[in-house]
């Protein structure tokens, strides 16, 4: 089975990804979707904790995380079969109607936690198939030598939607109540639909393989493809790790953390910023330059570095030192997560691109997620020190499986 990249003619290379119009609508589509997502969570979890208990609130919010880590993989067969563009659009689509009929669920009635839950699966199994699609479509949008830009560009979109999407939320439950959240939270998922409409696919969708047939052929298909490929796998396999030692401290983890050091909010806010400084100006870097040298190298030593950080981040005594740890925390990971990105649709075969994307994803999307009860449990027991270290040698191995194989180490962008 050939593992090649996918490839463009050098016209498409020849334009910047950042001076892209096609890029560019594709960027805007992103945004707006991102930002409507991280609305729709801060209404979804403002309305739980107006109908329960802070812990059945956290339930709610969490629940989106099982459908998607049973389906993920399916979806990315999806994806490969249909086409990232085409399961983006349906996917929106649909998660746009999910969220206004949560709005006019709120305005005509007040639901129960079952009903917010229901919403919450619902959209976790439509997100199963929309996040593989969503990564899978940078590749047939520009030339492989501006995928390290395009990653950059998208990671720039991520920490602008996370920026951005708690005071949106808030002014929408300001001016329409949880319901004006939810409102929002469609028009901006709605917004994305137009705008990719007008992106033009750059590649040809690949041929149709002979034989297609049920998903879970095509689905053991593509993890045989992963397993097979020298770059693809321990890629997979440090992302997965990176990951799964980045999500718990990052999230519940530092909010245990404020609440031990005595921050309160606007302490956390701060570390969180500097957080966001850092990943923007690794993002920020990658879409300047386009392209990093020795990037399987470059991605397996900033991941072991930036481990340190996250440990760190748990043992300095000061809120700033904390915020400084947090920044080198999001300047290496950030820049580790971006390359390991564009490496990842670089060596990715064609046909193959969603199943790739969604054995890349699944750990951060789907199971990272449903660690945090165990996160929160291992802090009650051992202190908030030991759990950050313990996740931070998780992460450093993602990085260590780089630097170990040789293929990968040796990988490079275009």
């Amino acid at each position: 089975m050939a593992a090649t990249a996918v490839r463009i003619s050098p016209v498409d290379d020849a334009v910047s990804a950042h001076r892209d119009g096609n890029v560019l609508r594709w960027l805007g589509a992103y945004t707006a979707s991102a930002v409507g997502d991280n609305v729709y969570y801060f209404a979804l979890s403002w309305a739980a904790v107006q109908q329960g208990t802070p812990a059945q609130a956290g339930v709610v919010t969490a629940v989106s995380a099982v459908p998607r880590a049973v389906l993920m993989l399916g979806g990315g067969v999806v994806a490969d079969r249909y086409g990232p563009r085409r399961v983006v659009l349906g996917s929106s689509a649909v998660r746009a109607v999910l969220v206004v009929a949560a709005a006019v669920m709120l305005l005509a009635t007040s639901p129960g936690l079952w009903a917010l839950g229901a919403v919450a699966v619902v959209f976790g199994i439509v997100d199963a198939v929309f996040l593989p699609a969503a990564g899978a479509l940078p590749t047939r949008i520009t030339g492989r030598a501006q995928l390290a830009r395009v990653q950059g560009l998208r990671a720039l979109a991520t920490r602008l939607a996370n920026v951005l999407g708690g005071p949106l939320g808030g002014l929408g439950i300001a001016l329409g109540g949880t319901a004006g959240s939810f409102g929002l939270a469609a028009l901006l998922i709605g917004v994305s639909l137009p705008l990719l409409l007008t992106v033009r696919l750059r590649t040809p969708a690949p041929r149709e393989e002979p034989g297609r047939g049920a998903v879970g052929a095509e689905l053991r298909d593509g993890l045989r493809y992963i397993a097979r490929h020298p770059v693809l796998r321990p890629l997979v396999l440090c992302i997965a790790l990176g990951d799964l030692g980045f999500v718990g401290p990052m999230n519940l983890g530092l909010t245990l953390l404020a609440r031990e050091r005595g921050w309160g909010s606007a302490g956390m806010g701060l570390v969180l910023a500097g957080f966001g400084v850092g990943a923007g100006v690794a993002a920020l870097l990658v879409t300047v330059r386009g392209r990093v040298p020795r990037a399987g190298l470059v991605t397996g030593v900033v991941a072991v570095v930036g481990s340190t950080a996250i440990a760190a981040l748990a043992q300095v005594p000061s809120l700033w030192g904390a915020v400084g740890a947090a920044l080198a925390v999001g300047l290496l990971v950030g820049l580790a997560g971006t390359l390991s990105g564009a490496l990842l649709q670089a060596y990715a075969g064609p046909a193959y691109i969603g199943r790739v994307t969604s054995a890349s994803t699944l750990v951060s999307f789907g199971v990272a997620p449903l660690t945090f009860p165990v996160v929160g449990w291992a802090v009650q027991g051992w202190g908030t020190g030991v759990v950050f270290a313990m996740c931070a040698a998780v992460c450093a191995l993602g990085g260590v499986t780089a630097l170990v194989s040789g293929p990968l180490r040796r990988a490079e962008l275009p």
